[in-house]
């Protein structure tokens, strides 16, 4: 979209083109350099300027971006994180989000949707060997592009063991993609968090919507935490790795390395058809889950071959008005377009409740027995295999 009365038409040295997207914290504009290289420009919006906190945690999104740039991420070019108004300049890569893509053709199918699973992994392990969570991995924050899925907006991500930078007792993050541990205690967030985010993604990718949908943030939240995912649809090999990917307890979930392998023995009919069929006239569409069986390792949950992600191309990531087209760096913790995902999608700011129950992660090398799917609440935990 065209630039707006008031819209600055240059930024550090770099001109103005058009205005991608304006999320709660900031605004995504395409911009050039005098070189004719293409950006994406975030610039923060004023009233935040002033916030020494908010100053804080956008060095710390500069600096995350930095670290992480690479074959899934989009690459950092400048930045001034002290200036009157802070600003950072990315790698601008043409693509959609996937909520925009979704929202316009349908769920993904076929080597799309697989490409997008991989990808997504990878990026993850990028992330997570450098030492960042993302912590806000949603359809909107990540871009699809010619050469495979850009994860974007590192508004809220924070180096693993950092402490976090919001008051005591909240969080940040949108509900239908955040983990149960995100939710009832944000300081004790691992890598693993970005992989229960991952599993939803890739729900809402084959499906069209969340594994945990509600017509409220809290009811989601509420069903995110208590409630088992609803991916009884899914084709079962699919539906594996997903299951296993949304375990409730974070130290039951695969690492990238696992997950990497467990795709790859995903047969291709699977991937153009994800949804499994009724068996017959009459019965229901959805039906209770059975065990699966995951043959993955063991946990990579930590400083290295973790899971990864990170901003890269993208039309708006954190804009809200954006039509999900272009590319750019989001704004620091808001959706990327509006309407391109669920009604509950939007980034959550509430006092969190009481821990639900342990965070932390396995330790590397360790083996795990993984939950299997719709047997949450079962003492005894199968073997997952895909």
């Amino acid at each position: 979209m065209t630039l707006r009365d008031g819209d600055p038409r240059a930024i550090g040295g770099y001109v103005l083109i058009a205005r991608l997207g304006s999320g709660g914290m900031g605004t995504v504009y395409s911009g050039r350099a005098a070189s004719g290289r293409l950006v994406a420009v975030k610039l923060v919006h004023q009233q935040f300027a002033d916030d020494p906190e908010f100053r804080t945690r956008f060095r710390q999104e500069v600096a995350a971006a930095r670290r992480v740039s690479g074959a899934f991420t989009a690459a950092v070019v400048d930045a001034d994180p002290d200036a009157e108004r802070p600003w950072m300049a990315t790698q601008l890569v043409p693509g959609r989000t996937l909520g925009a893509r979704v929202k316009a053709d349908g769920p993904l199918r076929g080597s799309a949707l697989r490409l997008l699973a991989l990808g997504l992994v990878e990026a993850l392990r990028e992330l997570h060997t450098t030492g960042v969570i993302h912590r806000d991995l949603k359809p909107d924050n990540v871009m699809l592009t010619d050469d495979g899925p850009r994860v974007i907006d590192f508004g809220i991500s924070r180096a693993a063991g950092q402490q976090t930078l919001t008051s005591t007792g909240q969080i940040l993050g949108t509900p239908p993609y955040m983990s149960p541990e995100q939710l009832s205690a944000p300081a004790r967030v691992r890598p693993s968090s970005d992989v229960f985010s991952l599993g939803s993604v890739l729900v809402f990718a084959a499906t069209g919507r969340g594994p945990f949908h509600a017509e409220s943030h809290y009811m989601t939240a509420y069903r995110v935490v208590s409630d088992a995912p609803d991916i009884a649809g899914l084709a079962e090999s699919l539906r594996a790795v997903v299951g296993a990917c949304l375990a409730k307890e974070a130290a039951d979930r695969p690492g990238p390395d696992e997950l990497l392998a467990a795709l790859a023995r995903i047969p291709a009919a699977d991937w153009e058809s994800p949804l499994r069929e009724d068996d017959g006239p009459g019965a229901e569409a959805r039906k209770p889950l059975g065990a699966g069986t995951w043959t993955g390792s063991t946990a990579d949950d930590g400083s290295g071959g973790g899971d990864g992600a990170e901003p890269v191309a993208g039309a708006g990531a954190g804009a809200d008005d954006s039509d999900g087209s272009g590319s750019g760096s989001g704004g620091p913790e808001s959706p990327a377009a509006s309407g391109d995902s669920e009604d509950t999608d939007g980034a959550l700011t509430r006092q969190s409740g009481p821990p639900t129950g342990p965070a932390g992660d396995v330790a590397a090398g360790r083996p795990r027995r993984l939950r299997a799917p719709g047997a949450l609440s079962s003492p005894r935990r199968s073997w997952l295999r895909c």
